[in-house]
């Protein structure tokens, strides 16, 4: 005679038995407890806060404000872009057997991921000082005439994010596997096919995450290019606050903006890599919002 197995949920309702789901009275405490301290936390700021908080509402849409949110924007899609195509090019190089053009991407992502993203846009800006004049070849051009902030911005964000973008692509390429290439050199692709047709469309498992991550960063990051003026969201907020002594109103006006920026940067990430990885099944919140494609419910007999 053989045991019968554990019965089934429908299996248990349907002999009348009784599910009792597992109470976490631990988890419920401390959330109450969380709760009670971010009350606490609120009703005290509003109570003796001397923050202006209707100045922060009524600026929140100020065209200052708006200017440099489209600056932010601006600089972080084009250093975004160029940093990416850099930074495959740079890995590709890292992982080529050519020692020369190895040593080289080695060097540049030292460089440009060991100093901090702040001394490169100050020595951006400040060019002149090392290369008075550009050659050209053809013509000779003051330094000052191009580098300008908004040009030293670009370089010195999509520069350092080129450093970080290789390391990324090194580390997904190394994961596809060796025998993915080895077959495509057997169905006669040159390495350049085999690299974008088979390698990275495998690789973008692997690197879309970090890429996300990068992102986010980069749209914090563009905040340090107000120190050489570049017109972004910091900058006007910081200028708008200097003539009536309401520069931390306007930090709070420059951080609300800069949350739905990486709020909307996140949802993005998700959506790209619920389509580069659609055999992960979402929870949470994200499977109310990112159902799969073809998802059906299974209606038990």
């Amino acid at each position: 005679m053989t045991s019968a197995g554990p019965l089934s949920s429908d299996a248990r309702a349907a002999a009348g038995a009784r599910v009792v789901p597992v109470r976490h009275w631990g988890q419920w405490v401390v959330v109450a407890i969380l709760v009670a301290l971010a009350v606490k936390l609120v009703a005290d700021i509003a109570a003796h806060s001397a923050v202006r908080w209707d100045v922060v509402f009524s600026r929140f849409g100020a065209q200052a404000v708006l200017e440099g949110l489209g600056m932010t924007v601006v600089l972080t899609i084009v250093s975004m872009v160029l940093g990416a195509a850099l930074g495959v090019g740079i890995a590709i190089m890292r992982l080529s057997s050519n020692r020369l053009l190895a040593a080289f991407a080695f060097g540049f992502v030292w460089l440009f991921r060991g100093t901090p993203l702040l001394v490169q846009v100050l020595i951006w800006f400040n060019l002149s000082l090392f290369l008075p004049r550009i050659d050209l070849g053809f013509t000779t051009v003051e330094t000052n005439a191009i580098i300008q902030p908004f040009t030293a911005a670009i370089l010195a964000l999509a520069l350092n994010e080129a450093a970080y973008m290789a390391e990324i692509v090194r580390g997904g390429i190394l994961s596809v596997d060796k025998g993915q290439a080895e077959a495509a050199g057997a169905l006669g692709m040159t390495p350049g096919q085999t690299m974008r047709r088979i390698v990275l469309p495998q690789a973008m498992r692997s690197i879309l995450p970090p890429t996300g991550n990068e992102l986010v960063t980069l749209l914090k990051e563009t905040s340090l290019v107000s120190i050489i003026g570049a017109g972004d969201l910091l900058f006007r907020s910081r200028q708008m606050g200097t003539g009536d002594f309401t520069q931390m109103e306007m930090f709070l006006v420059a951080s609300a903006w800069y949350l739905i920026l990486t709020s909307v940067a996140s949802v993005i990430q998700a959506v790209i890599e619920r389509r580069f990885d659609k055999d992960r099944a979402p929870s949470g919140l994200l499977a109310r919002l990112l159902p799969l494609r073809g998802e059906r419910k299974e209606v038990e007999a």
